[in-house]
């Protein structure tokens, strides 16, 4: 997507050391990602197996974050990946970290994105109710 506010914040997100990928995403579609080229390689080595986890966390999301599941993870092989899920949604920001990497300041830039991505989505349906 070109000049997406939400890709601004995710590219944001590339930035950090850490970040290895990151997108917003729901079990059947990535809705928001930045350039893949700016993922880490290694990232992309092991996609399609980060990818099938994904589709399973998703099943979990969909299930209860109506009852407040606001943060979900997991390991694999070298990788921890980090779901913020967007309220009201099946949608989650989602970032793939090393395993070993110090998660403290990663939760506070993964929380403010996901309150600028909140805003950000509520901003672009008000616009949308406004055309109707």
């Amino acid at each position: 997507m070109q000049n997406d506010p939400i890709e601004s914040v995710l590219d944001d997100l590339l930035k950090l050391d850490d970040i290895l990928g990151c997108m917003v995403a729901s079990k059947t579609m990535i809705s928001v990602m930045p350039d893949q080229s700016n993922f880490d390689p290694q990232v992309l080595e092991l996609w399609d197996i980060i990818k099938r986890a994904m589709d399973d966390v998703f099943i979990v999301i969909r299930e209860y974050s109506q009852t407040g599941l606001s943060e979900i993870e997991f390991r694999l092989q070298d990788y921890e990946v980090l779901f913020y899920i967007l309220p009201d949604t099946e949608n989650a920001l989602v970032a793939i970290i090393p395993a070993l990497a110090n998660k403290g300041l990663l939760e506070v830039e993964m929380e403010n994105a996901r309150r600028e991505i909140i805003e950000l989505m509520k901003k672009q349906e008000s616009e949308r109710l406004a055309t109707l």
